[in-house]
């Protein structure tokens, strides 16, 4: 009991006494001795007038909610008016509403940055799986060719089944090195990393009419080197998704791809001929390739939209990314490559020109 008069904590407790409750009592008056009481001994029941010796019960309520949450605590005081009653619950409602929103921020903000770990985390992996593959498998299926060829050049020309095995086994070795390469170039392309994102748009673009017929032309109106790696890496994973949900889904024949930059900010844009994408299947909770493709982008601070076209024919893909300059290192190493082209003006990449 936080009571600084002795009559009234007597009056509370005869009261308490006449409804048939059976009790034992401590009766503090002092923020410390409150403290003091509530480690020593927690209690079942916490009576408070609201006015108190160096503090209110206001406080003696945070207190109470920090130290012992599941107590009940109740005013029991003529010094508190109506207003001031409703204005202590309003002003626990907003307590309980900050510290909610405090808690849930916190939890989104760690959920995000343990988002950015495991992106970068599986991106570095697949760059070093890409590079075993390609080179540790591709040099030993390039060696084992070598030692086949050998064998075969000291065979008699008369044994012509083994010569026939022999030939069929490099021909064999020959398309295992091209699924390292695909798997390789899959897993990571090199083209992202060594030529920029222009060039890996224009590479995928190319890859995806191969295998699907649907005709894919990518522009570019970008000044390379523009980008960092992981905004390099976070437009071309949302671009293979979406290329992939093309596939899908969509029934296209055609897609067009623009890259620009924007008043500071990098725009993917992405539009197809095919059915459209309903309202419906973008709010779909089970839409997870959507979901991964605006967490990417919310990741850099940037925005993902996606939407049917006017007229109902067709779906667009937008991205929109705070520009990030590739670090000095990089610029220099892509301006003195020869495999990139002149940087005295803009890039543009047509993965298909027409005419």
């Amino acid at each position: 009991m936080l009571e600084d008069d002795a009559s009234d904590a007597e009056l509370t407790k005869f009261a308490l006494q006449k409804g048939g409750l059976h009790f034992s009592v401590s009766r503090v008056e002092t923020r410390d001795d409150y403290l003091k009481e509530l480690k020593k001994r927690p209690p079942a029941l916490i009576l408070s007038d609201y006015s108190l010796p160096g503090f209110n019960g206001h406080a003696a309520l945070s207190i109470a909610q920090e130290k012992c949450p599941q107590t009940p605590f109740i005013f029991v005081t003529g010094t508190m008016g109506e207003e001031v009653a409703i204005e202590t619950l309003k002003s626990e409602d907003r307590d309980k509403h900050r510290r909610a929103e405090e808690q849930l921020r916190e939890s989104h903000e760690q959920l995000r940055a343990l988002s950015v770990y495991l992106q970068s985390v599986r991106e570095e992996e697949r760059t070093r799986i890409a590079r075993e593959v390609h080179d540790e498998l591709g040099q030993a299926l390039t060696s084992c060719k070598l030692d086949l060829s050998w064998i075969a050049g000291k065979l008699p020309r008369g044994l012509k089944p083994l010569l026939a095995k022999t030939k069929a086994l490099s021909a064999h070795i020959d398309s295992t090195i091209q699924m390292v390469r695909r798997i390789s170039t899959e897993l990571r392309p090199g083209v992202l990393d060594h030529l920029g994102l222009a060039a890996a748009l224009e590479w995928q673009a190319n890859e995806f009419q191969t295998r699907t017929g649907i005709r894919c032309d990518v522009h570019s109106r970008v000044r390379e080197p523009l980008l960092d790696r992981d905004l390099d890496t976070t437009l071309f994973r949302i671009f293979q998704e979406t290329l992939t949900n093309i596939i899908r889904h969509a029934g296209a024949t055609q897609v067009t791809v623009d890259l620009k930059e924007s008043k500071g900010r990098i725009i993917l844009d992405i539009r197809d001929n095919g059915r459209g994408i309903s309202e419906d299947e973008i709010s779909k909770p089970e839409s997870m390739g959507l979901l991964g493709m605006r967490e990417r982008a919310a990741l850099l601070g940037g925005d993902f939209k996606i939407s049917r076209l006017p007229g109902s024919k067709g779906t667009q893909v937008s991205v929109t990314i705070p520009l990030r300059r590739a670090r000095r290192h990089e610029q220099h190493y892509h301006e003195n490559s020869f495999s990139r082209r002149p940087r005295r003006s803009p890039a543009w990449v047509e993965a298909n020109p027409r005419g």
